[in-house]
């Protein structure tokens, strides 16, 4: 049996995920900083810390973004393919972030590549799509600010670089992105497919519940080792040392060729704003 869903539904639903998004941090991330504050042990992270979860309770209860940057959309749809949607899909999902960026009066920052132009709504939205089984519609929003998304990282390593030469790649990009993406991170790696398929890995591994491992024990144990030595490194909060550079890092893998070992690096700021709606 086909169930049918208006695309207005989806475009209020969206409107939504935008405002809820900017202003009401989730539940695994808050508890993220929570647990992050109190294992701290220099004084200046902690206070910092202290301060992000601050920001955030002020942004929920006053309705106001938590950062200035409210981000480029990007949205994960994962259709089920016994829906049908009764109108247009997409423009019902670019019409819902430009509702939400207007009514929410977040900052629009989309603009042309060439003329720096601004679009004046923050669309367009990117949108992937994935058709799955069922007869749902899944929505996952992750607006993502570019002092976290200017960080992002590719290489195409050779095989002989293997695990060892992944986790050096992966470290360094931590490292060199500095104070830029806000401190403490979350950092998604993709790992496998090929040049395309290791970016949308990375920024896939993002829409993971904060510090939820891997159902791979190789890579949930790989996910371990990578934040241990990504926070000993000592950056810590905003830069200005610590040890909580990273919250979490979150590694999705996919097939690749033989003679190839992409890694991507996609980097998400300490407020890791994601919203969820399944229809």
């Amino acid at each position: 049996m086909m169930r049918e869903i208006n695309s207005d539904v989806i475009r209020q639903a969206v409107s939504e995920l935008a405002i809820g998004a900017a202003h009401d941090l989730e539940p695994d991330i808050l508890d993220a900083l929570l647990a992050a504050r109190d294992r701290e042990t220099a004084p200046l992270a902690k206070n910092i810390i202290e301060l992000l979860l601050t920001n955030a309770d002020i942004a929920s209860r006053e309705r106001v973004p938590v950062c200035q940057d409210t981000g480029t959309c990007i949205v994960f749809v994962s259709l089920g393919q016994d829906v049908h949607v009764i109108g247009d899909l997409q423009a019902a999902i670019q019409e819902g972030v430009r509702i939400g960026y207007d009514e929410g009066f977040l900052r629009k920052s989309v603009c042309d590549p060439l003329t720096r132009k601004n679009t004046g709504t923050n669309t367009p939205a990117v949108v992937h799509f994935d058709i799955v089984a069922g007869d749902k519609i899944k929505i996952s929003f992750l607006p993502k600010g570019c002092g976290s998304e200017n960080m992002s990282a590719l290489a195409m390593l050779p095989p002989s670089a293997g695990i060892e030469g992944m986790v050096r790649y992966v470290i360094e990009r931590v490292v060199a992105a500095g104070s830029n993406p806000c401190p403490p991170v979350v950092v998604g790696v993709g790992v496998g497919g090929n040049f395309e398929k290791v970016a949308l890995l990375a920024k896939k591994a993002l829409l993971r519940e904060v510090g939820q491992a891997s159902e791979r024990a190789e890579v949930a144990e790989l996910e371990q080792r990578l934040l241990g030595e990504i926070n000993r490194q000592g950056q810590g909060v905003h830069g200005l040392g610590g040890i909580n550079t990273a919250l979490a890092v979150h590694i999705e893998t996919f097939p690749s060729h033989i003679a190839s070992l992409p890694v991507a690096v996609n980097i998400q700021c300490h407020a890791h704003r994601h919203k969820e709606i399944i229809l």
